[in-house]
């Protein structure tokens, strides 16, 4: 079965792994900080903060943000429950919006009117669905207006960029219109740590925080204590969590960043292979990517009709097609503390009950994608859709 997504491992990441097994640092050593330098400068940000999770870098980012019992963020539907969790984590409330038909990220005209609506927003979590930058110049301005912190979730996106409205490109992670960004690396994503996540910022304040949460809250350096002495002392600042990484995992990343825009070239031919095969069919719908937006295809997700039967076809015939997501506000929890209906939130629900994600990875090979394509159009065929 052709997955829908994979990792991608060379021998030279195995070799760089095994020296960093083979040292004398496993856990927080030298391939930490080296990985956190090195991403933070593809990305062009100031300040990367390495964590064991995509999940743990969401909440890290929230509790750095100020974000504490009874705040409300904004976060869109259309998203893994992480990001929306996250905001629970630290005692808020998520405020789940609707999405754009089109791109399928966070609606702005329903944010700017929740902004009209709701004076005591303390920050927004915009999503890069699929790989798509969201709109960020709109969003920003809207938060920056009204003091509201702006955390992207970025998990989906490393390697994409946008242009503003001057012309200027700004890769996602640069955080040039965000407060911080944050990453994963679970093996299905761009560049893999095993697990693993990250948060980048500009904001030294944000970046000292942040380090201190990864590791219990605890502070070490001398020149930072308030009392005692001796090289064994250290000082518990706040409620911090482990979220520390692996030396060998940060060693793996680190390798794996030198095949970032290689294999971010590669997603993008692949989404263009199956955007041009299926073109203007009337029966399938694909996210929108607008001009001065450069998706990093993280997922290539279509709409059909007769979704479910749909993807028992292909899996019968050997795709390995997934769903991506069921909406946050679909989620008996989420329902059941709050109150969300299905109709809630009309255009990530009518989303939900037609998408499929086509396999969509580095190593998938030109064959591949056409047997994929060939699969898509004779289910189509074979159910009456197309």
């Amino acid at each position: 079965m052709i997955p829908y997504s994979r990792q991608t491992l060379s021998e030279t990441d195995v070799h760089v792994v095994m020296d960093a097994l083979h040292s004398d640092w496993i856990t927080q050593g030298p391939w930490v900080e080296r990985f956190e330098q090195k991403l933070a400068e593809v990305c062009g940000a100031r300040f990367a903060v390495a964590v064991s999770s995509g999940t743990a870098a969401l909440h890290l980012a929230c509790l750095a943000a100020g974000i504490g019992e009874g705040d409300t963020v904004v976060v869109p539907t259309l998203t893994f429950v992480a990001s929306a969790n996250c905001v629970l984590y630290c005692g808020g409330r998520p405020a789940l919006l609707d999405i754009s038909p089109d791109t399928l990220n966070l609606d702005v005209g329903a944010l700017q009117a929740l902004f009209r609506k709701d004076k005591g927003l303390k920050a927004v979590i915009p999503v890069h669905f699929g790989g798509l930058p969201c709109q960020m110049q709109s969003i920003v301005h809207l938060a920056r207006e009204r003091g509201v912190v702006v955390i992207e979730d970025a998990c989906h996106a490393l390697g994409a960029r946008w242009n503003d409205d001057s012309g200027v490109w700004h890769r996602v992670g640069s955080c040039s219109h965000s407060d911080m960004a944050c990453f994963s690396f679970h093996p299905v994503k761009h560049i893999t740590t095993g697990e693993g996540g990250a948060v980048l910022t500009n904001h030294e304040h944000l970046y000292c925080k942040l380090k201190t949460l990864r590791s219990h809250g605890i502070v070490k350096d001398p020149r930072e204590l308030k009392a005692g002495s001796g090289h064994w002392y250290y000082e518990m600042r706040m409620l911090g969590f482990n979220y520390r990484i692996t030396d060998f995992q940060c060693a793996l990343g680190f390798s794996q960043l030198n095949h970032l825009s290689e294999w971010v070239a590669r997603r993008r031919l692949i989404a263009a292979q199956y955007r041009s095969a299926f073109g203007d069919a009337p029966w399938i719908r694909c996210q929108r990517e607008p001009d001065g937006f450069e998706s990093s295809y993280h997922l290539m997700v279509i709409q059909v009709e007769k979704r479910d039967a749909f993807y028992k076809r292909l899996r019968e015939k050997g795709f390995g097609v997934q769903v991506h997501y069921i909406p946050v506000h679909l989620q008996p929890y989420y329902q059941q503390q709050f109150g969300w209906r299905a109709d809630d939130l009309p255009r990530a629900t009518a989303y939900y009950q037609k998408a499929i994600s086509l396999p969509l990875f580095p190593t998938l090979t030109d064959e591949e994608v056409g047997s994929v394509i060939a699969a898509v159009k004779q289910t189509a065929q074979e159910l009456g859709v197309g």
